[in-house]
């Protein structure tokens, strides 16, 4: 028991609910299998009524915590170096917020990054088609992907424009020989994004174990973004964040202190 004392009478009503939907997200990762031990990051943004005009604060795990273990008060709170901006217990990866830093500076409208080296993942990103329209989980990914090669454990921050150009205006990001990304507005959005990703790679990963495989006519991906609209209600990760929310409580439960 890691016995970490509850920041919610120290902290702003809009970072507590922050921390508890990120706390929520590390711990639906781990649920779906997505965690590489520690190794990897979701990093969510503060809004400005919070951290204050002009300033850029975000939220990310303490490093060394499994990610069935995070809780919304061990979560950190840094700056754009991802130096910590509280006392905490733990550390935090400088190392590991390269890539999300270069992101939230590229996308200030993001509020959430969602970075997995999952098997299916890097499977397809090292693949030289990459993500093929062979599911409809695959069209949903396909209208907003964008590829990065691969230069080596990305802990450099001369790699970070390079990576921001390839991103452009994408959500969904495959880093090559690596793994996937995604961007959302919101932590549900940046979730459920990549609950679709992680899909899209099994899926093909298991279906060219098969025969032939079968495209999905171009023209339905061009139409996607309608779709996904129509599918989420217009309301995009916010539909299913209840539902996964009573499940993490279920599965999971104690992120929320």
């Amino acid at each position: 028991m890691l016995n970490i004392p509850s920041l919610q009478g120290s902290v702003s009503p809009e970072e507590w609910q922050l921390r508890c939907d990120l706390a929520a997200c590390y711990r639906l990762v781990a649920l779906y299998g997505w965690s590489d031990l520690v190794f990897t990051h979701i990093s969510a943004k503060l809004p400005e009524s919070v951290s204050g005009a002009g300033e850029h604060h975000f939220l990310i795990n303490p490093y060394g915590l499994m990610f069935d273990e995070i809780t919304a008060s061990s979560l950190i709170k840094v700056d754009m170096l991802c130096n910590k901006l509280h006392d905490s217990p733990f550390p935090v990866n400088p190392a590991g917020f390269v890539i999300h830093s270069a992101v939230h500076e590229a996308r200030p409208e993001a509020g959430c990054v969602l970075h997995t080296h999952t098997r299916a993942g890097v499977a397809v990103s090292a693949q030289k088609g990459g993500v093929l329209p062979i599911s409809q989980q695959s069209t949903f990914v396909l209208g907003s992907l964008a590829y990065h090669e691969y230069e080596g454990v990305a802990f450099r921050d001369e790699e970070k424009p390079r990576l921001q150009a390839d991103l452009g205006e994408a959500n969904f990001l495959m880093l090559r020989n690596h793994g996937l990304l995604t961007v959302g507005k919101t932590i549900a959005d940046a979730f459920l994004s990549m609950y679709t990703f992680e899909n899209t790679c099994r899926i093909q990963i298991d279906a060219q174990a098969g025969g032939e495989l079968t495209q999905v006519n171009p023209q339905i991906v061009r139409g996607v973004a309608q779709a996904m609209r129509v599918q989420t209600g217009g309301l995009g990760g916010a539909f299913a964040w209840p539902a996964l929310l009573r499940k993490v409580q279920r599965d999971l439960p104690g992120y929320d202190s």
